[in-house]
């Protein structure tokens, strides 16, 4: 593998580690319906507002989110929300798991 190949292979890595969490994705899911503040979060989510925002913040590093300041708040939108296509693969992996674990007891 080439420098520009391992350079690729480092970026798609971050981004999927960024997704990697069950209460990021959720989060990323929320976000493809509308904007949203880390305080609207935070009545759903059982965390402190630093926690919500650190989840946030590798949400942006990675480059999923953007944020836009506006007062005191900031509110975060998804910047490429086809993000969310690879969802649907990945559930279909899980339904193709239970299937295959389904035969096994058949």
């Amino acid at each position: 593998m080439d420098t520009k190949d391992k350079r690729l292979y480092d970026a798609k890595a971050k981004i999927l580690k960024a997704l990697a969490h069950p209460t990021r994705l959720w989060m990323v899911e929320q976000l493809n319906a509308r904007e949203h503040c880390v305080c609207e979060f935070a009545d759903v989510i059982d965390a402190d507002f630093s926690t919500i925002s650190k989840h946030l913040s590798v949400l942006k590093h990675a480059g999923i989110v953007e944020d836009n300041k506006r007062g005191k708040q900031v509110f975060y939108r998804l910047k490429v929300p086809c993000v969310l296509g690879f969802m649907s693969c990945v559930e279909a992996v899980i339904e193709s798991n239970i299937q295959s674990q389904a035969t096994l007891i058949d």
